[in-house]
């Protein structure tokens, strides 16, 4: 099984680097992509500047987000057995938002370079922690889908109070703005900041990998097989929190690549849970890369908003997915 997987796993690893280099050239500006890189880091030229401060962050960020979201989203449907699980059902990226938002509100978020990202992905793992406290010890999935679904509405009404009550127009358009996510204006700092727990939370994800892959057996065969008591799912929920909360809180929130990507991805791993979090972590890279493409390359008086991207890739699917069950039911 291994042989069959292997070519479109490697086709997805090649053709990041692919996206890289048009992500590298791409842009209002033209510049010379041979000159920048001999540059080096420290060269004042325009080219190298452009290249090595704005453009290489942005789109490394991007792979690292993208992968986050879609290797999250994987887990959530994983650990639920449910393919419309995604990070946000369990109250992550509502976690981090609200965090930020109460930041921006009350206008310190600009303060300090890292003190929007950190309390954001502390708001993660807060809202992860209200989740697992009000599902109780031994919760079955639907209960920590429900448990989810009340501590996400909970948290979306608190963003909608700050949003109610702003100071002023610049801060609801900066809450509005970041809520829509983009990966404009972000550089190393941010990205430096996200990579460590971003690869903790990939760690924590694949030591629950078996875990995982016992589970689509039922909770009852997953038991059996020893994968008993709270650590397991402790791991998931906790490798969700960090990847992805990292995720929003450099990026902002950026829906549908954890929802998509599994769905994508899945046939590629013949159902497997395990492979599909590394397949979808390498489609994920690969499409939030490539919709940033489409952002820098769009021509208007406003930088469209990546979040407003991959909403307009991801509905069209899930149209596209419906008929499809549709036409098989009819079939």
């Amino acid at each position: 099984m291994q042989q069959n997987n292997n070519p479109a796993l490697i086709l997805l690893a090649a053709l990041i680097p692919l996206a890289l280099l048009a992500a590298l050239v791409s842009g209002p500006v033209s510049i010379d992509l041979p000159a920048a890189l001999a540059g080096g880091w420290h060269s004042e030229a325009g080219d190298a500047v452009i290249l090595w401060q704005l453009r290489l962050p942005r789109a490394l960020l991007a792979i690292l987000v993208g992968g986050a979201l879609g290797m999250g989203g994987a887990a959530m449907q994983g650990m639920l057995r449910n393919p419309l699980a995604e990070p946000a059902l369990l109250g992550v990226s509502s976690g981090a938002a609200l965090a930020a938002i109460l930041l921006l509100y009350y206008g310190v978020a600009w303060q300090s370079g890292w003190l929007l990202p950190v309390l954001a992905i502390g708001g993660a793992f807060g809202a992860v922690a209200c989740v697992w406290l009000l599902a109780g010890r031994g919760a079955s999935a639907s209960r920590l889908v429900l448990a989810g679904v009340a501590i996400n509405a909970f948290l979306s009404a608190l963003m909608a109070l700050a949003l109610n009550y702003a100071p002023s127009m610049f801060a609801m358009q900066e809450i509005v703005f970041w809520l829509l996510g983009s990966l404009a204006n972000r550089g190393w700092d941010q990205l430096l900041l996200a990579l460590p727990f971003i690869l903790f939370g990939a760690v924590l994800l694949f030591c629950a990998r078996n875990y995982l892959r016992a589970l689509s057996l039922g909770e009852a065969s997953a038991a059996s097989l020893g994968f008993r008591g709270r650590r397991y799912p402790l791991l998931v929920l906790g490798g969700i929190a960090a990847a992805v909360g990292a995720a929003v809180a450099v990026a902002g929130t950026i829906g549908f690549v954890g929802l998509v990507v599994p769905h994508l991805v899945r046939p590629l791993v013949r159902q497997d849970p395990a492979r599909l979090l590394w397949a979808s972590a390498l489609a994920g890279a690969l499409l939030l890369l490539l919709a940033d493409i489409l952002v820098v390359n769009f021509v208007g008086a406003q930088e469209l908003r990546i979040g407003a991207v991959t909403a307009f890739i991801g509905a069209p699917f899930f149209f596209w997915l419906i008929v499809s069950v549709r036409r098989g039911q009819a079939l």
